[in-house]
């Protein structure tokens, strides 16, 4: 069997997918983007067919090995996408080709169903409190929400309060049988962090998300160790050695993207070594069908493996779905907060092309925003 061709399609609300042919038929679908930047992981995809048009689809590790490693300037988040997305189609193409879904191919599922989580919106203790219960009225037994909007180096009391009463208003509609996890998305500083994690320890929080930038991921332990809270991060992370060092520093889950992370095979990677030091695997996932089918396999597949995202109804996406782009929607049906596990061949779904041929001819050019402070200067969003 030989690579022929390999097509990719800005589709909205923000996605990239790539479609991968071979002599044989089989086709397989992939998820190559970073959010803002489509445009030119499509680029780095286009530069590795290169190399990949007339190889063998089934030779998946050495063309991971050759991709990451065969060009003299490596790494970052442009080629980590690129080659995660073609990752998960030669995936899927090898799991077509054996009549198998990935996870029987990395060795079989440890776990029946896998618990997924919803996101809410909202800005008020009371938008977030409503948003929650209509999620657990829909069956979630967990809910991921922004710990804050912007915020300053040093914030007020005022903000600090702001920030704990909305956790805690979630926290008053999920009782203690449910779990909250909180995204400060790399919008504290470490010293807002050790103000606020402490105040969000009586709330137990199931993780506290990115508490501050990956550019200080040294300064981890210090955080750690100043709070009981489990901290999170890891899809700002790309590779095994970017996870290497804060894997030692003692956080309780990491989050690498099946979309950014070198695809299946490295993310597979990383939940090995995570597993080394007692640390979960909770792959970040606000992207699109293929890049959750993709995290899905990894979940049925990885033992510490602990929760799954997924972005049905996520407030980021406008006018698009990810259901709009399968021709069957039953592999995203989630029961009690659970999603079953794919029987599916490959990554378990069946892509819509013509939707997604449709959607292309539309595209996009999702940017995220540019926050400012009163002041003026710049702000983490």
């Amino acid at each position: 069997m030989r690579i022929t061709a390999m097509e990719t399609f800005l589709v909205p609300p923000r996605w990239l997918f790539l479609r991968i042919a071979t002599d044989e038929g089989i086709v397989g679908w992939g998820e190559p983007v970073v959010e803002g930047r489509a445009d030119t992981v499509r680029a780095a995809v286009a530069e590795l067919s290169d190399y990949l048009i007339g190889q063998d689809p089934l030779r998946i590790e050495d063309h991971w090995q050759v991709l990451t490693k065969g060009g003299f300037y490596r790494g970052g988040p442009v080629l980590s996408s690129a080659v995660a997305g073609i990752d998960q189609a030669l995936w899927d193409i090898a799991g077509k080709a054996y009549g198998q879904p990935v996870h029987a191919l990395l060795g079989g599922p440890v776990r029946d169903r896998v618990r997924v989580y919803a996101w809410i919106g909202g800005d008020s203790p009371g938008e977030v409190a409503e948003l929650t219960r209509a999620q657990v009225e829909a069956g979630f037994t967990a809910v991921k929400m922004n710990g804050s909007g912007q915020v300053g180096p040093i914030d007020t009391p005022a903000r600090t309060a702001e920030v704990v009463a909305r956790v805690a208003a979630v926290r008053e509609v999920l009782g203690a049988d449910r779990d909250v996890a909180v995204d400060f998305h790399g919008r504290m500083s470490l010293a807002m962090s050790r103000r606020v994690l402490p105040l969000l320890e009586p709330l137990h929080p199931l993780f506290v998300e990115e508490p501050v930038l990956p550019e200080y991921s040294a300064d981890l332990d210090r955080l750690v160790a100043a709070t009981s809270v489990p901290l999170a991060l890891g899809e700002r992370l790309f590779s095994r050695w970017d996870f290497r060092e804060v894997l030692r520093s003692g956080i309780a889950v990491a989050q690498p993207d099946l979309s950014h992370a070198g695809g299946i095979s490295e993310v597979r990677r990383i939940a090995s070594m995570a597993e080394a030091y007692d640390v979960s695997l909770a792959p970040h996932c606000p992207l699109g069908p293929i890049a959750l089918a993709a995290s899905l396999q990894i979940a049925f597949a990885v033992p510490n493996f602990l929760i799954q995202e997924q972005s049905l109804g996520i407030h980021y996406h406008s006018g698009s779905e990810l259901l709009d782009y399968l021709v069957d929607t039953e592999p995203f049906r989630f029961v009690a907060g659970h999603a079953a596990r794919p029987a599916g061949p490959g990554l378990g779904i069946e892509v819509d092309e013509a939707a997604v041929r449709r959607a292309a001819q539309v595209g996009h050019r999702w940017r995220n925003p540019v926050w400012r402070r009163p002041d003026g200067s710049f702000a983490e969003w």
